[in-house]
């Protein structure tokens, strides 16, 4: 019988994620579950939180770019593994110090209370951007900057974009429900 309870729980659990219905014609249609007491067609909150998540993309871009270029400039036997959590660390330090610049210029924030903000609010959508944009750019690249080559300015725009698109939605619920944003 625990078994069941268990069961009853996990799939109570699993309806609150969004399900995914193919149509003949060859699209996809995504419904978000009604039982999470939030309105996913709110196009001011979609707005708000793309602006979020495009302050979050320039932040996490210019220091995970940065890593990269600069291991593979002056560390180029630096193994892949390690330039690729380099750069996700280096990725997520630019951000924070940017949305900290935010909410200090922007939102008038005392350092500290911006600092810890910007650690609350946005880390999560942070890393989430770091893995998707790195783990695209590497199944495009090899992970290898080649700046002559038209394919690694193609694979820096879509992991740009997947790096983008990742956190979206994530962003759009915590505007939703919290009425916050940290950018």
């Amino acid at each position: 019988m625990r078994h069941h309870v268990a069961t009853t729980a996990l799939q109570a659990g699993l309806a609150t994620y969004p399900s995914y219905q193919l149509s003949e014609s060859g699209g996809m249609t995504m419904s978000m579950p009604v039982s999470s007491g939030i309105s996913w067609n709110d196009d001011k909150t979609w707005r708000r939180a793309g602006f979020n998540t495009l302050n979050c993309l320039i932040g996490c871009s210019i220091g995970d770019f940065a890593m990269i270029l600069f291991l593979q400039k002056y560390y180029p036997s630096t193994s892949m593994s390690m330039q690729m959590i380099l750069a996700v660390i280096a990725g997520l330090m630019t951000s924070v110090l940017f949305e900290t610049i935010l909410l200090r210029t922007r939102e008038k924030f005392a350092w500290g209370a911006a600092v810890q903000t910007a650690l609350s609010m946005s880390f999560i959508s942070m890393i989430a951007m770091e893995i998707v944009m790195n783990f695209t750019d590497f199944m495009m690249t090899g992970g290898k900057a080649a700046f002559g080559n038209p394919m690694y300015w193609t694979a820096l725009l879509v992991s740009m974009i997947a790096g983008f698109i990742a956190p979206l939605p994530y962003n759009y619920y915590k505007l939703k429900k919290y009425n916050k944003a940290c950018h």
